[in-house]
């Protein structure tokens, strides 16, 4: 009797503990490769530390540089780091010609540039995802007439597009509405100009789960087109989205940079990283350098990280590297 017993506690005690989802999660192939890619973990903490700098700006940010009652103008031009020769005070990143705190204004900048590129990319993966499914689903004219959209919207460069959509939508736009509205419609101009590429992708794998036997059984028990396209073929067609939403996100921001630099994005009185940065060039060749350098690297860091992680998630979804 206690020989069996004895026999029982051993086999429960070797039991393995069943692991928590956390723990399932960790084990994965995905967290894997994550964990054993220095690349990608630099990446995401750079892009990590970037963001929440965003989204706490106005606790992290020493000053509000865009409250006209706390700025001094004789705080102007003063160096990184070194006191103003009148007031006394110093800056981590220096000031413009404004008197404004640099550091402030890059963190203010960036819940502006993050916030246009995120919501351009989700608006142009909800229409490019939503015409793919159709396009190549339906197939048929429907699936002609979208693709040679998408075919002719690629003949003209994406930042030119975007320029060009901004322009019109502006200029509908009533005149006492404009600096409200500037930073939807640039999203709207940016999203719009960046859907062709999720279509395509997404037109391809519907196309091949589309004569799948699921896809049939799914037909003959009298499920919907609709219902197909989302609850069979959709969740297939998941993987190349989510690259592409995360490469698209770095071009978002550059698009969005570009327009300001250019004059045609973000408002002077909300402005971004590509609006610091053209403010910043007109200074560079007489020697305050600073007021462009930092909200340059601060976009260059930006970018090149979202971009790593991009490449790093392409090659981890890439079920023929597995």
């Amino acid at each position: 009797m206690t020989e069996g017993a004895d026999r029982h506690t051993d086999a429960t005690a070797e039991k393995p503990t069943p692991r928590g989802r956390f723990g399932r999660a960790w084990d994965s192939d995905f967290a894997w490769k994550f964990r054993h890619s220095p690349v990608a973990i630099v990446a995401a903490l750079v892009m990590t530390v970037i963001v929440l700098a965003a989204i706490f700006a106005p606790l992290i940010a020493p000053y509000d540089p865009f409250d006209p009652g706390s700025l001094n103008l004789m705080n102007g031009f003063t160096p990184p780091g070194e006191p103003n020769a009148f007031t006394g005070d110093a800056f981590l990143m220096g000031t413009d010609d404004q008197g404004r705190d640099v550091f402030s204004t890059i963190l203010h900048g960036l819940r502006i540039s993050l916030f246009v590129g995120a919501a351009a990319v989700l608006f142009a993966m909800v229409l490019g995802v939503t015409l793919g499914l159709v396009a190549g689903y339906t197939g048929g004219w429907v699936d002609t007439i979208i693709m040679r959209i998408a075919d002719i919207q690629l003949t003209f460069p994406s930042i030119l597009v975007a320029m060009l959509i901004f322009g019109i939508a502006k200029g509908v736009t009533p005149v006492e509405y404009r600096d409200q509205m500037a930073i939807w419609v640039l999203i709207f101009a940016i999203g719009l100009s960046d859907w062709v590429q999720f279509a395509r992708v997404v037109r391809g794998a519907a196309m091949v789960q589309a004569g799948r036997e699921y896809v049939a059984a799914a037909r003959l028990i009298g499920r919907s087109g609709p219902s197909i396209m989302l609850r069979h073929i959709l969740p297939n067609v998941l993987s190349p989205v989510l690259v592409i939403a995360t490469i698209s996100l770095a071009l978002a921001i550059i698009a969005e940079a570009t327009l300001s630099f250019l004059g045609v994005g973000a408002p002077p009185t909300q402005p971004s990283l590509g609006t610091l940065i053209r403010v910043g060039q007109g200074f560079l060749f007489s020697g305050e350098w600073w007021i462009l350098f930092f909200p340059a690297v601060t976009l260059l860091a930006l970018a090149l990280s979202v971009n790593l992680l991009g490449d790093w998630l392409r090659d981890a979804l890439n079920p023929r590297l597995k």
